[in-house]
């Protein structure tokens, strides 16, 4: 596959570190959340969600306001924010199911940020959720973490699971989400002297959402959660409003943890040089559109609108939605991003790759090829020209439903098209319909026409440029 190389070939000649002494070097904590809405965190404007350790975070650093995944699923999205690859690249298209797709995972020869902080001296840890192969051949500890603690696979139950600690399946006892967190806390504290990564990947707010700990149920037992606007009039309100409920507990027990990370940091005098980042695999639907999940969402309808597309079942609704796409994301980094920076570029989860490396002061070797860009100078007020604002995503959902939707979306209009389903397109004018309520696909809006022919160029020229080997006998 194009841009894989062998990391041993690539160990001695690659890295380079700018500053002079490596005590200047930032440490790093990689806080990731699994099917976190855009609007499901405080500094978002959820006033029903209380989220105060995340929230300080975006206050004493940088909120990204347009931060976005290009596949909204786990296992791509994942990939992709290792490697700075569209997961068409790498050949992980869907979630990986642990019981179908043994074989499937992330090939240990790609070259990922996190092995290249390790030749350079990072101690590295990963705590919780992998979703990138369950083989052995595919062991994060073979892309660059020193050591592991967690799930292989995509879930594990909120309280007393199976967790791979010390390389063996051990059962536990207690809060997933504290558990994962405790390792994290061991970790920093054994390496706080020395330049390190701690990559903390919850399984939480993921189903199932229940149970958690008293305090983070008790202020969502009884909420009467506000809907998301238009409430389509089918919607199955009772059961979002439960969901809702359940979903919002799931994310107050992040939050606690974070504080717990946050307060270590501090106690250990080395949160004035620890990059702090917070942001999701992607984002979720929760009554938007009246569906739930996220690029695989369900309608939440009763009933169930009439099937339309032949690979397409009545409960599925594919999509490439923004609220699907646009993940909450914030950066602390005190000692250089000025507290209240706000970033309104657009940028993905291709583009960690390239900013952590420079916060590292760690050239991109010249052999990779990344397809994300560093966008550093926006965290500490550089200039910055020629940004591009466009957004490549893609979906090529496997599992429940067959389709092959690729987007082009820029902050005036966005497009997508399925090639798995002739005549399966939306159109979007995003400046007067910023939820994607109007699909201008069939409207004959001569604006719109003109879209669908420039939009779908820049996607077949796209999918050419990266290789995708899906779409094949293009025009």
């Amino acid at each position: 596959m194009a841009g894989w190389s062998s990391p041993l070939a690539l160990g001695l000649a690659t890295i380079i570190c700018f500053q002079a002494l490596a005590d200047d070097r930032p440490n790093f904590v990689f806080i990731y959340t699994d099917d976190q809405a855009p609007t499901a965190v405080g500094f978002a404007g959820n006033e029903e969600l209380k989220t105060p350790h995340i929230d300080r975070i975006a206050a004493e650093g940088a909120t990204l306001r347009n931060s976005f995944t290009v596949t909204p699923v786990c296992s791509p999205s994942r990939a992709e924010m290792m490697t700075s690859r569209y997961g068409s690249e790498l050949g992980i298209l869907d979630w990986i199911n642990p019981r179908s797709e043994t074989e499937l995972g992330l090939n240990p020869n790609t070259v990922t940020w996190v092995e290249l902080l390790k030749d350079a001296d990072y101690a590295t840890c990963l705590s919780g959720k992998w979703h990138l192969g369950t083989a052995d051949r595919y062991h994060p500890t073979l892309t660059g973490y020193d050591e592991f603690m967690g799930i292989r696979d995509g879930g594990c139950p909120p309280k007393d699971p199976v967790l791979e600690i010390n390389g063996h399946p051990t059962k536990t006892s207690g809060f997933t989400v504290d558990l994962v967190t405790d390792h994290a806390l061991k970790f920093i504290r054994e390496h706080h002297k020395q330049s390190f990564l701690a990559s903390v990947h919850y399984r939480e707010p993921h189903a199932a959402w229940l149970p958690t700990r008293v305090e983070d149920w008790e202020p969502y037992r009884e909420l009467d959660p506000t809907l998301p606007t238009p409430v389509h009039p089918d919607l199955d309100v009772e059961r979002v409003k439960r969901m809702t409920r359940e979903y919002y507990a799931s994310i107050a027990s992040v939050d606690r943890n974070v504080g717990r990370i946050l307060d270590l940091l501090e106690e250990l005098g080395v949160a004035e040089n620890t990059v702090v980042i917070y942001t999701s695999d992607h984002g979720y639907h929760t009554g938007h559109h009246a569906l739930w999940f996220k690029g695989n969402a369900h309608w939440m309808t009763k009933p169930l609108p009439e099937k339309r597309w032949e690979k397409i079942d009545r409960l599925r609704r594919p999509n490439l939605f923004d609220q699907a796409l646009r993940v909450p994301t914030a950066i602390r980094w005190p000692k250089k991003i000025k507290a209240g920076t706000e970033v309104i570029a657009v940028t993905s989860n291709l583009d960690w790759y390239p900013t952590i490396l420079a916060m590292a002061g760690i050239e991109v070797p010249e052999e990779l090829t990344l397809r994300g860009r560093n966008f550093l100078p926006w965290l500490t007020g550089e200039s910055v020209e020629d940004w591009p604002e466009e957004l490549y995503a893609e979906y090529s959902m496997r599992h429940g439903a067959t389709v092959d939707m690729r987007c082009w979306r820029t902050p005036k209009w966005k497009y997508m098209i399925d090639f798995a389903h002739d005549g399966r397109e939306e159109i979007y004018d995003l400046v007067n319909d910023p939820k994607e309520l109007n699909n201008l696909a069939a409207s004959g809006d001569s604006q719109a026409a003109q879209i669908r022919k420039s939009f779908k160029e820049k996607i077949l020229a796209k999918i050419r440029e990266i290789g995708d080997p899906l779409v094949i006998d293009l025009p």
